[in-house]
Order: structure tokens, then sequence, then C-alpha cells
């Protein structure tokens, strides 16, 4: 009787912590994150403007500086993860990624004269140092501890970061929204502050909601102080890297190149230790990987280039540019939800297309978006606006058909050992992409450094193809990817150590290990 009232409690207790089926931590965390998105995606659609109108950097390199900028925010979540699995935890990593973000954000609004010879310059250096750092301690982190609210095998986790997602693009789009109206019609500070504002009320939610989280995202093992300081001394080195790194991109390419090559080379040599069927997995996971580079570096002209022409070449009917930005977020609200429809209705029908496909549909997607941008930009002198909503809503469907799809294939494919590596290593070929499309931008400055309509529209053309291309070709050697995939032989590791667990009498051979499974070429 006693256990059973003690059951009882314990069940009441667990109700009494949740809200509308899930735990009250989720939705602590959405708000926390949906401001911070807020401020992130509402700073970023200035930053090419800012580079261009108020530090007068040439349209080319102000493309450069935000390739840098935007891949260093996905490299660093490497690092921060790792501090936090390691030592941190990720309630502390948040925490102090929280801060360096604030602090990012309200430096931003430091305007001083403009132009380069202006002091105030190397105020900005490191509002973008703060901003990047504090990112790569907050990022992943705090996608973690969703995880860490629901048990390995609760059902209600998909909803979980459906409902976490939402609130990623809420922010984005609000954000965008505010900061871009203030930014461009009241001055650079008014926008940089509201952005500044919604990442410290991101914080406060994040502090006052600590008790909602129920232990989720503590150390691994108790820290003493001393080794807490030294991290968060570690976290303050790295923004003085970073302040120099983004000031010199060149030498951001050259690290790109090098650690790239060792990371994927290091992958492979790890594959070749494996048995067959993990070793062909390895295999299609690179080969997804590497086509990372391409997609985001043709995607992420967005708030680049395609940023600066909507401003100068577009019919915006008097609409600050930087709003556009708020396009793609509120296409993902909108879409998403359709798209995970659409993936189940064709997967119980066998129509579903493997994850090489989609990968495929999503470069024909966003290749095509760009020839379309391309032909109606010729239609007149001044694009008309339709034509910025119809690039925005093909690269939108194409990133759904690849981000949330890659992401899937890389926790379903990696080696249990190697799972946090691929996971790296597809974040990194994606900060890869993004530097990419610094390239993509600055080339479309030419030889002056100064954007011109038809040299953009040329290579916005000469790109779009490109992706059209090599979106068929994927497509036609996907069967041949899907079957290096082996999904077949695939096993649940829980599953099988549950059944281990109950012993061989009550389940005998039924889940065989997967390294002795024959797979259907070896029977």
């Amino acid at each position: 009787m006693a256990i059973l009232l003690g059951g009882g409690a314990l069940v009441a207790a667990t109700k009494k912590s949740e809200f509308l089926g899930h735990p009250k931590g989720l939705y602590m965390l959405f708000f926390a994150e949906m401001w911070e998105r807020f401020s992130y995606y509402g700073m970023r659609a200035l930053l090419i403007f800012y580079l261009t109108q108020h530090w007068l950097f040439s349209d080319g390199k102000s493309n450069l500086i935000y390739g840098a900028y935007t891949s260093l925010v996905y490299i660093t979540p490497l690092l921060g993860g790792y501090l936090a699995d390691r030592w941190l935890g990720q309630r502390r990593a948040v925490l102090f990624g929280a801060v360096l973000l604030t602090a990012g954000h309200f430096l931003m609004a430091l305007e001083g004269t403009g132009g380069q010879n202006d002091p105030t310059i190397n105020a900005f250096w490191l509002a973008l140092s703060l901003i990047i750092v504090g990112s790569g301690f907050l990022k992943a982190n705090i996608s973690v501890m969703v995880g860490q609210l629901y048990p390995l095998t609760d059902v209600r986790r998909d909803g979980a970061y459906t409902i976490f997602y939402m609130g990623i693009n809420v922010g984005a789009a609000i954000g965008t929204i505010i900061a871009g109206y203030l930014g461009q019609t009241y001055g650079w500070g008014y926008g940089f502050g509201a952005a500044g504002v919604g990442m410290l009320l991101g914080l406060v939610v994040f502090v006052l909601g600590r008790s909602a989280l129920r232990g989720a995202g503590e150390a691994p093992a108790p820290l003493a102080r001393n080794t807490e300081w030294l991290l968060y001394g570690a976290g303050i080195v790295g923004v003085a890297v970073i302040w120099g790194l983004v000031q010199y991109q060149d030498v951001i390419q050259t690290l790109l190149i090098i650690s790239g090559v060792l990371l994927l080379g290091y992958v492979l040599y790890e594959a070749f230790k494996l048995e067959r069927h993990a070793r062909d997995r390895i295999f299609a996971i690179l080969f997804l990987i590497a086509l990372n580079p391409l997609f985001w570096g043709l995607f992420e002209q967005a708030g680049g280039s395609l940023n600066l022409y909507t401003d100068r070449y577009v019919e915006r009917g008097g609409v600050p540019a930087s709003i556009f930005q708020s396009i793609n977020p509120i296409y993902i609200i909108l879409l998403a939800p359709m798209f995970a429809m659409l993936w189940t209705w064709l997967g119980r029908r066998g129509m579903e297309p493997s994850a090489p496909a989609k990968f495929g549909l999503a470069l024909l997607q966003v290749g095509a978006g760009f020839l379309v941008f391309v032909l109606g930009a010729a239609t007149a002198d001044v694009t008309p606006v339709i034509f910025v909503f119809l690039i925005y809503l093909l690269h939108t469907t194409g990133e759904l058909c690849l981000s949330p799809v890659g992401l899937s294939a890389m926790n379903r494919l990696a080696p249990k050992f190697m799972a946090s590596l691929i996971m790296g290593a597809w974040f990194y070929m994606t900060a890869v992409g993004n530097f990419v499309a610094g390239k993509i931008g600055e080339a479309t400055g030419g030889e002056s450094g100064e954007m011109t309509k038809g040299a953009t529209l040329s290579i916005y053309s000469t790109i779009g193809w490109v992706a059209v291309g090599m979106g068929v070709l994927v497509l036609v050697i996907s069967p041949l990817v899907k079957k290096l995939m082996h999904l077949d032989t695939l096993r649940d590791d829980e599953e099988l150590a549950g059944y281990k667990e109950l012993g061989e009498k009550q389940a005998p051979g039924l889940f065989p290990d997967r390294e002795t499974k024959p797979g259907p070429q070896e029977t």
C-alpha cells in the first residue's frame, strides 16, 4: 500500500510539473531560445547593411566578413558542446553563453562615427566575437537540454523538438521584423539595441525558469569552483582569438580547409576499422555531408548578396529590405508541419524519397530559386517583389528537404561511438557552406568590390544551373547511396540491450547483433 501511495504521489508530482502534456521546462527553453533567435536573426538582417553603409566596407568585403562571421557561429558550438559534455554541463554553458550574447548584442549598438578609421570599429569586432563565442556555448547545448527532459523511449520527444523548433522560427521572424525595421528606419543603435533587449529577456527567462528544468543540463560530475572559472576563462580567451580571426578572413579560409581535410580524413580512417555495413554507412554519410557546402553556400546568400540586391534593385514599396529576411522563418512555420505530414503519407505508401534523393531535390530547388529570380529580374528594370517571395519559397522547401533530413540521417546512420563526431562533421561542413556563401557574395562585387545588377544576376544564373545539375546527378545516383545505408540491417541499440537483459530464454535470437547479422548480399 505504501508503495502504491508513493507511486501515486510521484505521478501527481510529475503531472504537476507538466503543462499541456509536456514538462514545463520545455516551455521555458522554448521562450529562452525564441528570444535568443530574436536577437540573432534581428542582428543578422542588419549586418550586411551595417557593414556597407556605416563601416563603409565594399560590397564584396562585406559579404566576405558576413560569411566569415556566420561560419564561425556554426563552428564554435563544437567546442562549447564538448566543454559542456565533459565538465561544465549544459545549463551552465547556456547561462554563460547567454551572458556573452547579451553583452555582444548591446555592444553592437555602439555606432561611433562610422568608417573604418573610427576606433569604435574595434568595439564592433569585439561584439561579433562575443556573439560568436556566446552562440558556441548556447546553440547546441540548449537543444540537448530539451532531450534531457524526457526518457529515451518517451514518444513525446519528437513533438517536443517540433515545439522547440517553432520557437526558433517565431523568434527569427519577429526579431527580423522588429530589429530590421528599427535599424533601417530610426538608426542602427535602435535595431541592435532591440536585439540586445531580446537576448536579455531570453537570459532572464532562463535564470528564472531554472526550477522547471528538474535537474536537466547539470554537470556530469561535481564541478570544483576553480575548474568552473577556468572554463569561463577559456571562453574569454576564445573571444580574443575570434576577435583576430573575424578580421582576417583568409586565415579562416586556410583553417577551414586544413581542419576540414583532417576531420573528414579521420572519419574515413575510422570507417575502415568497421564491419562492412557500418563502413558503407560512413561512406553514405560522407557523401551527404559533402553536399552541405554547396547547398548552404547558395542558401546563405539570403543575408548577404540577396539582402543587398533587395535593397537596391527590387520594388519594395518602401518596406525596409531587412524585413524580407523574415520570409524564410515564416515559410518554415507554415510549411514544416505540411512536409512532416507529406513524408509520413508517402512513407505509408512506400513512396517516400530516400535521404539522398531528398538532398537531390533540395539542390534542385535552391538552384531553381535562383533561376526563377534571374528570369523575373529580366522582365523589368526594377525586379518585381513577387520574385523575392518566390526565391525564398523555393529555398525554404529545399531547406526542409535537406536540413532536418540530414540531421536525422547523421543520427540514424552513425555508429554509436562516432555519433558526436559525425554530428560535429555535419555542422562543420555547414560552417564551410557559410564561408562559401561569403566568397560567392564577394564575387558579386566584381573587381571594383561594388555590386552591380548585371554581374549579380550572371553569378546567380551560374550557381543556379550548377545546383540544378548537381541535384539531377544526386537524384540519379541516390539509389546507389541508399544501398550503402543498409537500412534493412539497422538495429536499435536500446532495443537490443533490453532483450539481452530479459535473457535469451525469453527472446532467443530475436534481435541478433548488427555486427553478426548477415545482410541480403551475404546470405
